[in-house]
């Protein structure tokens, strides 16, 4: 069975803590917005594989496809002005 984007987002809030979330797909291509102060003072490389570690196996079993923007609190509120 596919994930939806709802599940995709469970599974990133269980390994990472969230300011903000977004996740929207199909089933087997994901886009999402992730907003955590866990991302502070890490290279774009390390938060990349914080997010892929939150997600494990899933990443090979589950979701075919994952894009995403992994930013800090300030970056995301930066972005928004």
């Amino acid at each position: 069975m596919l994930p939806s984007p709802e599940q995709v987002q469970s599974y990133i809030e269980q390994g990472i803590a969230c300011d903000f979330i977004a996740v929207e797909g199909d089933g087997q291509h994901f886009f999402a917005t992730i907003v955590s102060p866990e991302f502070e003072g890490l290279r774009l490389v390390q938060r990349h594989q914080k997010v892929y570690a939150a997600l494990g196996d899933r990443m090979k079993a589950e979701i075919h496809a994952l894009s995403f923007k992994a930013l800090t609190p300030a970056e995301y509120a930066q972005s928004k002005s």
